[in-house]
């Protein structure tokens, strides 16, 4: 079964060679029961990890069933350690928080033998624990666990067993029982190799190899001599590539997950602190994003007040003797001036309007508040479609009719909860009939929007203010690709009804484009909106950060128990995988508590402090994505790191 023909190992320590294995030479035959004996630092243990494929040697060749396994990768040793080899160790190796029953099965899922998963418990009960499969190990004494230890390398039914100081660490009665157990596995047909320090173990044993600096130096055959290898011939199974890739194309991704999930569960805080880092980032991100969303809303709300290709024109300020004489001391617009702008080919509609401050007198309540003056086009210029009610007609303009549609404040102040429209309010002592309720428009700077009453045109100037010009303009150029055209064209129209020069005319008044200052705000409502989710970005890649941290901490941690994996079949590509599989769960996990503590942040920022917020199915998305992508990446060095450890220093860690 086993041939090993000049096997040299060597160790660096320091600056020092030591040289473990010396052309060590060796046949060991199916069903026999091998002792190998011999003082600290003879080379017994390092035998033992080469028979066990757990360390390459240096030179020399190892015929396994008279295949060279020396020329297989190591995931084809892997999986031969898995199928062909039980493990029994002197410290038990054990994973502590598992239960003896999920000790046992721990081979399985790296050989994909899920239909031996029912055997476990009649594994256990062969060792006599079959009442106690489902206690941890701290709660089973020293022979008990070396029993569980027994009953996870008999798992996968391996052609060899291999013990290292199975009975160092037992009393007198748990060493004969082990003993007993190891002599009815060979009874079986199980070839079974000890490595041990106790004569009066190895002297139980069919044969005694005796090792010193690194070679052997006696072989011997004691009691009954060796089985012939045709009588066990039945155990044996070829080591070809077909069973390899057999038994790698079996193995299944969600036991990866289990035992992520289970090492979640077992290092909790751990465990938490990473999702913490990627709570707290996803959190913020939709929290940023939500309130930049909300504002950008906001804002552009408050734009559309201003109309669509909307320009306003506003009289200037002329000076005599370098001082200003204020808006309109020359230029004074009239309605004349509206009919001619109103002709232009490349504008929509005119607006006029006049504005002024009025007292308001309703049942037992009084306001003070702003009053506008406008014409029927007003409503398409400035998107002032009443919420309720109606908008003044032509025929209401022309006879100067004493109605008046309420801004949404003023309806709180002087009504509650009352409908207004159809009420009578007065305005400067005047009664005017409310026909109608403008749509809210929110505040803008230091002004409320929805603080304003609007009347007829003429109504305010001749009725309520006294005026006999026009204040400014609103101007709707037919579409946005024409508004250019349409300011230059307004000007030109406005210096010709005032008889100006070019020169003139642009120090008498002021035309803004409407469309200029939206997209001014709404830039920068944008750049407000990255800036925020930016600063998010950046806690989650911290979040990220804590988690490469915690699970490179978790590798040094947790060193014996990959050291142990590797031994029980898992290769580099499984610890890689299942590394990567807890490090993406434990940041989907935050994910997903982020979202909802994101969103109720949300909805806490609009209750305590009243500002807008919106939530994105994008950033939701999109946290979701960056959070699974900040674990893969941020876990793939540590799985990298874990996956490249050396089973034997792995298991020898400290």
């Amino acid at each position: 079964m086993i041939e090993l023909k000049k096997i040299n190992k060597t160790y660096r320590m320091g600056d020092v060679d030591v040289r473990a294995l010396r052309d060590v030479t060796l046949t060991i035959a199916a069903g026999e029961f091998v002792s190998i004996i011999g003082p600290s630092g003879s080379g017994k243990s390092t035998l033992m990890h080469t028979l066990g494929l757990l360390d390459r040697p240096e030179s020399g060749e190892y015929f396994l069933n008279s295949q060279e396994v020396n020329k297989l990768s190591d995931n084809e040793w892997a999986l031969l350690r898995n199928k062909h080899i039980g493990f029994v160790f002197q410290q038990f190796h054990l994973l502590p928080r598992m239960t003896a029953l999920a000790n046992v099965t721990l081979p399985l899922i790296y050989g994909g033998n899920d239909r031996l998963k029912g055997t476990a418990h009649q594994r256990l009960k062969d060792v006599g624990l079959g009442d106690r499969e489902n206690h941890c190990p701290n709660e089973l004494s020293g022979g008990q666990q070396q029993r569980v230890a027994i009953a996870r390398a008999l798992i996968n039914d391996p052609l060899i067993i291999l013990a290292d100081e199975p009975t160092g660490n037992l009393d007198s009665k748990s060493k004969t029982e082990i003993m007993g157990l190891f002599k009815a596995l060979n009874q079986k047909g199980k070839t079974i190799i000890i490595v041990t320090h106790e004569p009066e173990i190895a002297a139980q044993t069919s044969r005694v190899i005796t090792m010193r600096d690194g070679q052997v130096i006696s072989d011997q055959l004691q009691g009954e001599a060796l089985r012939t290898a045709a009588a066990n011939k039945k155990n044996l199974l070829p080591v070809d590539d077909s069973v390899l890739k057999e038994v790698s194309s079996s193995m299944k991704f969600l036991d990866y997950a289990r035992q992520a999930i289970f090492a979640m569960v077992a290092h909790k805080l751990r465990a938490f602190l990473s999702i913490l880092g990627i709570l707290i980032g996803v959190a913020a991100v939709i929290a940023m994003i939500a309130l930049g969303k909300g504002a950008q809303d906001s804002i552009e709300q408050q734009l559309s007040s201003l109309g669509s290709n909307l320009l306003m024109v506003r009289p200037g300020s002329s000076q005599a003797g370098g001082i200003s004489l204020g808006a309109g001391a020359v230029t004074r617009f009239t309605f004349q001036d509206v009919t001619a702008i109103g002709k232009l080919e490349k504008v929509g509609n005119v607006s006029p309007s006049v504005t002024g401050r009025v007292q308001l007198v309703y049942g037992g309540k009084n306001w003070n508040t702003r009053v506008e003056g406008a014409g029927t086009s007003y409503e398409k210029v400035r998107a002032a479609t009443p919420i309720a009610g109606r908008f003044f007609t032509d025929e209401e303009v022309s006879s100067r009719s004493k109605v008046a549609l309420l801004g949404t404040t003023v309806v709180t102040q002087l009504f509650g909860d009352e409908d207004p429209v159809g009420k009578v309010i007065k305005i400067n002592l005047v009664n005017f009939r409310v026909i109608g309720i403008l749509p809210s428009r929110g505040a803008s700077t230091f002004q409320d929007q929805d603080d304003t009453v609007l009347t007829p045109i003429t109504t305010t100037m001749y009725r309520l203010l006294g005026k006999q010009y026009i204040d400014s303009l609103y101007v709707e150029a037919k579409s946005p690709d024409v508004i250019d055209a349409a300011q230059t064209d307004v000007q030109a129209a406005l210096s010709k009804q005032h008889h100006m020069t070019a020169k003139e005319a642009q120090d008498s008044f002021q035309i803004r484009n409407m469309s200029d200052i939206k997209q001014a705000m709404e830039s920068s409502t944008k750049t407000m909106s990255m800036l925020l989710g930016a600063i998010a970005a950046i806690s989650l890649l911290v979040g990220g950060i804590g988690i490469m941290n915690i699970m490179l901490v978790s590798v040094t941690e947790r060193t014996r128990e990959i050291g142990l994996r590797k031994a029980l079949g898992a290769n580099n590509k499984d610890i890689m995988i299942q590394f990567l599989i807890e490090s993406v769960l434990m940041s989907m996990i935050g994910g997903v508590v982020g979202i909802i503590v994101g969103v109720g942040t949300s909805f806490i920022i609009t209750l305590a402090a009243g500002w807008a917020v919106k939530i994105s199915i994008f950033s939701i998305l999109v946290a979701t994505i960056f959070s699974i992508l900040v674990g893969l990446v941020f876990g793939l060095w540590p799985a990298h790191q874990a996956s490249q450890l050396n089973p034997i220093e792995a298991l020898r860690y400290e």
